[in-house]
């Protein structure tokens, strides 16, 4: 069976990103994450990394290419990542992640993409990264290019009501609280465990929190190891499985609105 090409474009030579452009009809996958705490177990790049391979098995799929992600992210929420008052967390205001956004679609544009895809790995990222799309297009347009088409995804938005069920047989506490739990440990688990400690999860109880916001905010809100559910019933089959059925979702939803239209 002959190996896989390599779909991360920052490790190509110029040369080869040039080519594989060309033939792919001009399809390029930007993933974006965050620097941002996960709890005692997990490292502060799960976001970046988890982007990244999603991104990857989704472009495998289809013929794309990866780009570099966008490592840092816009501000933790109390109610969906602990909150941007955690140790280690290091985020960007929300109008610069719109400008970064903004940047690399107007860049790949130039490099000739017209079948763009941002997969997000951050939650507290899209709307940022909506916005900048936007602002790119409008602008594009105004030069004259018309047919860049823009898909934006979150990859847990791909994981269907089965595999939840299958994957949470005691109940499911929601994605606004699986921030470091069973989710991102399982596809750490599968992809990078040595960066994994299984050993300080803390198995504790869904975070209470209000269904508001407070500013500044209330610290002794989150819970104090940072994740807002347990990850003690993750496992690297249960990463296999996500990584596996959100890719594969990507990767439908991008074959139809970004379908090769090449004669």
């Amino acid at each position: 069976m002959a190996a896989t090409a390599n779909v991360y474009l920052d490790e190509l030579d110029a040369f080869t990103y040039q080519e594989r452009l060309s033939s792919n009809g001009g399809m390029v996958l930007i993933p974006a994450g965050a620097i941002e705490q996960h709890g005692p177990h997990l490292p502060l790049n799960v976001d970046a990394l988890l982007s990244r391979r999603m991104a990857g098995a989704t472009a495998e799929q289809i013929g794309g290419l990866v780009a570099a992600p966008i490592t840092y992210g816009y501000k933790s929420q109390q109610r969906s990542g602990g909150g941007n008052h955690l140790p280690g967390t290091t985020s960007l205001d929300g109008s610069i992640v719109s400008a970064i956004a903004k940047s690399l679609t107007t860049e790949f544009a130039r490099h000739g993409v017209r079948k763009l895809a941002f997969i997000n790995g951050h939650f507290e990222n899209y709307q940022f990264l909506y916005e900048g799309v936007d602002l790119a297009l409008r602008e594009l347009r105004a030069q004259g290019v018309e047919d860049l088409k823009v898909v934006l995804l979150s990859y847990w938005d791909f994981v269907d009501d089965n595999t939840i069920a299958e994957l949470y047989p005691n109940g499911f506490t929601g994605w606004d609280l699986e921030h470091g739990g069973v989710l991102e440990t399982s596809l750490m688990l599968h992809l990078y465990p040595q960066m994994v400690h299984m050993d300080r999860v803390e198995d504790i109880a869904p975070a209470q929190l209000p269904n508001y916001d407070v500013l500044p905010v209330r610290p002794e809100l989150t819970p104090a190891s940072g994740c807002l559910s347990s990850a003690a019933d993750a496992t690297a089959g249960k990463g296999e499985i996500l990584l596996k059925r959100a890719s594969t979702g990507m990767a439908s939803a991008l074959q139809k609105e970004l379908r090769n239209d090449q004669r």
